[in-house]
């Protein structure tokens, strides 16, 4: 049997700098989300897989990597840990009437056709706000993830705010079928207008109604949209749906995050459980948007809770992805290595008990006598080392900073 080395088709082995810069984002975000009072939670990596079923809306059921446990269950690798959350949410806070505010990091899994070229396998980042359906929990939501983009070193970046109800008022307004309704969110979401006024070309659907559709490339934008798209609203529940986002904006500015924000009224939720607002953040970088979320006020129904619900997630491998490319550090814990020999082991060891005390990461590594510093340099370069200790056996140390190139030497005695 050939022995397979290489990973499986859509996963990765993630190591030595990349590995702590993402580790670092988490520790960077998570803060941010503690600061707001969000508490910690773990859920399983497979769940069975009725938590995940089709009517749930998570991920398509084809999508799903599922296996039978001994007792013949079928169970299922998350494809998103939202659904994990409010499963757990609804039995260990079930008699809880105040807000629960619950925040995660996890790995989901995805099988995506080969084709696409996407990772199979994502870290995501996230929070829940649950048991409230106000415009501050909306704000709140929103003004974290801000504050979480700017944390890591984001400065370029739109948090993209829609209204599931807005969109699904013109569909209702339009008296589509089930079919019809599926192509024209097809249409909407590849942004093609003219094959929407096609399909509703020879139907009796109002002119105002029509026109809604027609200048709905027109709804995305700041503030202002808001007022355009509460004329095109076809009926009250639309109308309110703007109201909300209006009422929205005003706190966000009281969160001082309205310059990264913007409105797009043709927005359409990736998942089936989204209920009320929903919302994408986009940076450059990358294909696909970084964080995704939305209220979903009906899915811990399904575990039992009747409580409105809203929450994101943020999309490690991606930000990642456009940190690298804007170039923008995320500054790792510094790693530090010494040089020693058979002589020096003693100084040595007692320097890196010191440093260590003291919070400093420290690799130690012994060498021969004959060795020189070039072999060490080279690997200290290739690992991300910040700084290298060469001790020598006439108790000198060369101090070298890897990363500006600047060098002394000093007497070891002054190091202890």
């Amino acid at each position: 049997m050939e022995q397979k080395l290489h990973t499986p088709e859509g996963v990765r082995d993630i190591y030595n700098k990349e590995c702590e810069t993402k580790l670092t984002l988490q520790k960077k975000l998570s803060t941010v989300l503690h600061l707001y009072g969000y508490r910690d939670i773990q859920t399983p990596t497979f769940e069975y897989y009725d938590v995940f079923r089709e009517e749930i809306g998570s991920t398509s059921t084809q999508e799903l990597y599922k296996f039978f446990d001994r007792e013949g269950n079928i169970l299922a690798l998350r494809p998103d840990i939202t659904p994990s959350v409010a499963r757990a949410a609804a039995t260990l806070f079930e008699a809880e009437d105040f807000p629960i505010r619950l925040c995660y990091a996890g790995n989901t899994f995805i099988n995506h056709s080969s084709y696409q070229g996407r990772l199979k396998e994502n870290t995501q980042l996230g929070a829940e706000l649950i048991g409230l359906d106000t415009i501050e929990a909306d704000a709140e939501m929103i003004a974290m993830v801000v504050d979480g983009l700017k944390k890591v070193g984001l400065s370029e970046f739109q948090v993209s705010i829609g209204h599931v109800d807005f969109i699904q008022s013109l569909m209702n307004a339009a008296d589509l079928s089930e079919e019809e309704t599926e192509e024209i969110r097809a249409l909407i979401t590849n942004r093609n207008y003219f094959g929407i006024d096609e399909l509703l070309d020879g139907r009796k659907v109002r002119d105002s109604v029509r026109e809604a559709f027609h200048i709905l490339p027109e709804l995305v934008g700041g503030e202002e949209v808001l007022d355009k798209a509460l004329l095109a609203a076809p009926d009250l529940t639309a109308r309110l749906a703007v109201t909300r986002l209006q009422h929205i904006c005003r706190l966000l500015k009281l969160y001082g995050a309205q310059d990264h924000v913007t409105f797009d009224l043709s927005m359409i939720g990736s998942y089936g459980y989204y209920t009320g607002i929903i919302f994408r953040a986009y940076t450059y970088g990358t294909g696909d948007a970084i964080v995704r979320g939305g209220r979903y006020d009906h899915l811990l129904e399904k575990f039992g809770k009747n409580t409105p619900s809203i929450g994101f997630a943020i999309i490690l491998d991606e930000l990642m992805s456009a940190l690298s490319r804007q170039k923008i550090k995320v500054e790792a814990m510094h790693q530090n290595l010494i040089v020693y020999t058979e002589a020096t082991e003693e100084e040595a060891v007692s320097l890196a008990c010191s440093f260590r005390s003291r919070g400093r990461n420290i690799e130690l590594l012994k060498r021969d006598p004959e060795e020189d510093r070039e072999p060490y340099e080279a690997y200290a370069r290739r690992t991300g080392i910040s700084a290298m200790l060469f001790l020598r056996d006439d108790q000198k140390v060369d101090m070298v900073n890897m990363q500006t190139g600047e060098e002394k030497t000093v007497d070891l005695i002054t190091q202890m």
